[in-house]
């Protein structure tokens, strides 16, 4: 959308690093009308501080949005921190089960009814009736199922953080999280994903770690029932692994339903593989 779409209409966009509230305010051009935002985000859970940017772009006139996918909207509220649109995607939490694609974008009367009226009409994305209704029963379990897979992360990870072939964990919710006070701040929660990076001096043994699971597949998407692993070195080749880059030995996890002790001896029969 950013690189492919809206510079076809003159839109352009700037990148910035939104842990630090003094980046917004050197990015801010005379033509910046939006501030789009993904806090957390869903690799290493950087966060901006939604109450400082949100007076930012008020006292500028600029709107803001935000992808509020990681949290829901029970775990964090960004409209009650000022922000003026919340997208969520309904494919992951909100459904539950992995079996419908749909999204929730919300706002404002006026801003809403805005959309409702020009492109909304306009873009083909009005969800259909069956998919509706698998949303619709998502969210009637969506409360117990955030606490459940809550739970489950909490105990996955304290498991990894002491496992040897760890070097460390990033989540949220975890005193060792560089943001740890502003998550507890503006987060109610951390749900299901976490990211951890291996000792690993081969691509191939990461590989090896996840085709090793047994239960826990490997897939891209997370907030159904299932656990899944992402490794970031499934995105390049063998011969271009470097072992001294972090980011190259990082994966992420997401726990699912499944009993957190299944998930945990699925992960060490991996690393006795692997290892």
């Amino acid at each position: 959308m950013f690189e492919g779409i809206l510079p076809r209409f003159g839109v352009t966009t700037t990148y910035i690093d939104g842990t630090q509230i003094e980046n917004f305010e050197r990015a801010i051009l005379p033509n910046t009308t939006l501030i789009y935002l993904e806090s957390p985000n869903s690799w290493d859970y950087k966060l901006q501080d939604l109450k400082a940017v949100a007076e930012l772009a008020r006292s500028e006139g600029i709107v803001t949005m935000i992808d509020n996918s990681y949290c829901t909207p029970l775990y964090q509220r960004p409209i009650a921190m000022g922000i003026d649109l919340a997208m969520q995607t309904a494919t992951k939490y909100i459904g539950g089960h992995s079996d419908t694609v749909g999204g929730v974008l919300s706002g404002s009367t006026e801003m809403i009814g805005k959309i409702f009226r020009s492109e909304f009409l306009n873009t083909g994305s009005g969800v259909m009736p069956f998919n509706a209704w698998l949303l619709l029963r998502g969210l009637r379990t969506l409360p117990v199922r955030l606490e459940r897979i809550s739970q489950t992360t909490r105990k996955v990870a304290a498991w990894l953080k002491a496992h040897p072939r760890v070097e460390a964990i990033l989540f949220p919710f975890d005193e060792s999280f560089p943001q740890y006070e502003l998550a507890r701040q503006q987060m109610q929660g951390a749900c299901g994903l976490l990211s951890f990076y291996v000792h690993a001096r081969e691509r191939s043994e990461i590989v090896t770690f996840c085709e090793s699971l047994k239960h826990i597949m490997m897939a891209v998407s997370w907030g159904g029932h299932e656990s899944l692993i992402m490794p970031k070195c499934a995105s390049f080749k063998d011969s271009e692994f470097d072992a001294s880059v972090k980011e190259h030995r990082m994966l992420r996890l997401y726990t699912g339903l499944e009993d957190a002790d299944y998930l945990i001896r699925d992960l060490e029969q991996a690393f006795l593989t692997a290892w």
